[in-house]
Order: structure tokens, then sequence, then C-alpha cells
């Protein structure tokens, strides 16, 4: 459950729960200390049973003695390092893991090297909100321990004034990935093509341009490709087109691509019985695009961007396409249908197509969960990058770096596309298990023209990820906090 956090200036906390921070060396700042010299010794003698060192994000959960009139202090260990705005989200996330079913705490946001920024300070609120978010709307019964309200947080710190302000962007961020987080984990009978759209016809509310095509609409464009995949379902497909205006008027706009396949059976081409409920996770591109545009209009982020995710559910039944099937994509490329479980880039072969004719775009971005084999490559650490664009593609890489949603890079070339030639269509939608990541983003690269541009494969981050200090769930809002720095350092203003 979401806590409700505010910020005051930094005092010794008189009652309820407390958190503070000490270093490797057990030392805290002042206003801690100050807490920490009535408890005449607490804390080393607490420490020394405990076997706590103070190492970077482990904690000492202690019931305060009657002379703090404290109920519990929660003392986290920041290390010896000096702290990076992750390590701060980290340290937000430990925080509120420590808390636990409390009503309410109260934060001593210090370090015993001086101040803490503004900006780190709402990093360390967000570390909060996300730890605190969990998915169990359909559960009739809750777990006995589980908090029934949003725990209260009062975050401590010296500049309070500075911390509300930076919050007061950071929260729209955090409301994106908490956005991006909830729609790959519903149930593909609720968030279907009909459901996602309206969900992304939400954003109106916040200033965001909404536009949604049709199936009718689609077929005046001709995109056949996308089409393709949507015709074994009875859930109708959906183009949605967001745009956020919040840069001069007539500057050219950045552009945001998603892959929303709300379930994906593989049609014709099924899949393995096993682990496919997974895949109604297999729309992370299109919720991560989502999540996004949600983010930079409730920060009022000075740009121009677009986002465009194509909505389709990919089922067998009589009317589904085959294996074999040449279809014509809106581009005029003619592509045969070798394995129907490769419809992502079917569907975005045409949003990319559409996105960078109509828009003209200084540069589109596309996400995807795209393929398994990028799980063979990297694992669920880095999100797989391809791009026709070096300078791009290394503001991302310095974008993952600074909010560890990080990416890596992989090849692209004229051999590796060979492998997608049929003698039969222009191309076919699959070059077989070899380099089966390069030669999807190979594919897709036919339809971007000269627009720089990156694919992210998100197969392997935005859902079934790694567990960290600020995601316990099945679904991670990988790409929501990536986008928006990337946004935000290079293309704003």
């Amino acid at each position: 459950m979401l806590p409700k956090l505010s910020f005051s200036k930094l005092s010794v906390p008189g009652k309820g729960v407390a958190v503070v921070f000490v270093n490797d060396k057990l030392s805290a700042g002042a206003v801690t200390s100050d807490l920490l010299g009535g408890a005449e010794g607490l804390l080393a003698r607490a420490a020394e049973t405990a076997g706590f060192s103070g190492k970077a994000r482990t904690t000492l959960d202690l019931i305060a003695p009657a002379g703090l009139g404290l109920d519990r202090l929660i003392v986290i260990g920041l290390g010896a390092e000096e702290l990076s705005e992750t390590d701060w989200m980290a340290l937000g996330g430990v925080a509120m893991g420590a808390i636990g079913s409390a009503k309410a705490a109260t934060v001593c946001l210090e370090a015993p090297g001086g101040d803490i920024a503004a900006e780190m300070a709402a990093a360390f609120a967000m570390g909060m909100k996300l730890r605190g978010y969990s998915f169990d709307r359909y559960k009739s019964r809750k777990d006995e321990d589980a908090p029934t309200e949003p725990a209260r947080v009062e975050i401590g710190t010296s500049d309070a004034k500075g911390a509300k302000k930076a919050w007061a962007e950071a929260d729209g961020v955090s409301d994106g990935v908490v956005l991006a987080r909830d729609l790959v984990n519903e149930p593909a009978n609720v968030l279907t093509t009909l459901e996602f759209a309206k969900r992304a016809q939400a954003l109106a509310d916040l200033g965001v341009e909404v536009e949604v095509l049709d199936e009718k609409a689609m077929k005046k464009l001709k995109m056949n490709a996308l089409l393709g995949v949507a015709q074994g379902s009875e859930t109708p497909p959906r183009l949605v087109v967001m745009r956020w205006n919040g840069g001069k008027k007539d500057a050219q706009p950045v552009a945001f691509v998603g892959k929303g396949v709300v379930f994906d059976t593989g049609g014709i081409s099924i899949k393995p019985a096993a682990s496919m409920e997974d895949m109604k996770g297999d729309m992370g591109g299109a919720a991560a695009v989502t999540g996004l545009m949600h983010a930079l209009a409730a920060r009022k982020a000075k740009v121009n961007v677009v986002g465009v995710i194509g909505l389709v559910e990919n089922m067998p039944d009589g009317k589904a396409q085959r294996p074999g099937d040449i279809v014509t994509a809106m581009s005029g490329a003619t592509i045969e249908v070798i394995n129907t479980d490769a419809e992502g880039r079917l569907v975005l072969a045409d949003a990319l197509w559409y996105t960078q004719d109509r828009f003209k775009p200084a540069f589109m971005i596309n996400l995807a969960t795209l393929t398994g084999a990028v799980l063979v490559a990297l694992g669920s650490q880095h999100a797989g990058v391809f791009s026709n664009d070096d300078a791009l593609v290394g503001r991302l890489a310095e974008a993952g770096a600074a909010t560890d949603e990080k990416v890596w890079r992989l090849p692209l070339s004229k051999e590796y596309d060979k492998l997608i030639d049929t003698p039969n269509a222009d191309m076919k939608n699959t070059g077989g298990r070899m380099a089966g990541s390069i030669t999807a983003a190979q594919f897709l690269q036919r339809f971007v023209n000269d627009v720089p541009w990156v694919h992210i494969d998100v197969a392997g981050t935005a859902m079934a990820s790694p567990k960290t200090e600020t995601s316990k769930g099945w679904a991670s809002g990988y790409g929501v906090r990536l986008l928006d720095r990337l946004v935000r350092e290079h293309y704003e203003g």
C-alpha cells in the first residue's frame, strides 16, 4: 500500500516509530546523535549483540527504551562509500520495508558527513513509495500482517522546502511507474485492448491529448501487419496516440512506441502451456510508454512528446493468420509470417512507420517484451538495446546508469539482415533461433526510415525481474524512470 509522505524540518522525533541512519563506524548525524545520546549507549550494545556493523542497506530494529519516548527505533546502515541518487532510492525502499505494518513513522534523513541534498531526499521518498506498492486488488482475503491503511511517513530533512519542490516532480514520475506496474500486473481478462485504451485515455486529466484509432481507421491506413496479429481474437485491435505538448509550439517532438500485446498465446504457432500465464505481461512496452506519458505530463515537462502503443491480442482462432501467410505492412513492404509467435515485431512495424510518417520526430524509441533470446544473452539485469544512432544510444546508456535501469547495446549489421530475407516476400518475420534478438531488431529497423532510433527489448526487465529494495512484485515498471531521465537531461527547454 502506497505510503502518505510528507517533508518537515529535521528534528528529534518524540514518539512512535523513528528511522535513523549510521555509517559503518556507527557514527550518525547531529540530530540522530542527540536522539541516541538519551539512550546511554543503546546503539553500541544492541549493534554488538545483533552483529550490526552499519553495512550499507542493513537494518537494526529495536524496541526503544522508555527514555527515548519512542515505540521502535529502526537503524539503517549507510556503509562507507559516498551515496548516489539510486543508493538513496534503495535506502528508501529498505526503510519502508523495515517500517512494515506501522501506521506512522518519522525518518531522520541525515548522514554523518553533512546535509542531504533535496534531490536525494526526493529519491529516498520515491524508494519508499515504490517499495510500498503491492498488487492485491483481487484478493478477497488479505494477509493478516498487511497494513489496512497507508502508512503516514514524515521525512525530516535539513532542506525541507527544497525536498518538497523536488518531490513535486519526482512524485509524478513515481506515479508513472505505479501505472506501468498496474498495467503489467492486470490479468488479460480485465486488461483487454479496449480497457487498456480506456486507461490511456484517462491521461487527458493531466493534459495529454489522446486519440484512439479503431480497426476501421487502421484498415484505411493499411496497417495489415498489426491487423494480422489481431485477427484471431474477439477483442478488437486499437492504436493509441498520446501527445504531450509541453515544449514550443512548432518544436519537433520526440516519440516513444510500445508493443501492447495484452495476451500472447503464440497464435497458431502456439506456446507451451508452462508459464503461458505470464504472457499477460507481453504489453510491458506499451505499459512503459503509458507510464512515461503520465510522468512527463505530471511534472509538466518542457518538451513535445508523442507516445504510440499498438494494442492487440494474439489468439489461435479459425480466423487467425497462419504460418506462411504474407501480409503487406503500412510501409508497403511485404512480410512472410514464418512464426505467428513472432507477432510483436509485426505490431511495431506498423506503429513505427505510422509514427515517423505522421509526426516526423527528432527520434523514436520503441520498447517491447520482444524476445526470449534477450534473456539468454543478458538475463534480467540489463535490457538489450539496438540503435542506428550512436549519440542517442549513448545518452540512453547514461540515463540507465543514473537510474539503475540498465541497458546493454547489441549489434546491428547487414550480415544479420540477411537472416530475415526470404524468396517469397520482402522479408520474413523471424530469422530462426540464432541471434534471435538481433534479427528482431533488424526487422524493426526496416520501418524507421532515417529517423534516429533505439529499440529496447525489455523481455527480461519489465516482468518477473529480480526483486530489489524498491520492487518486490512481479511487474517492475521498467523504462519509465529511464526515459524520463533521458528526456529531462537532454531534450527539455
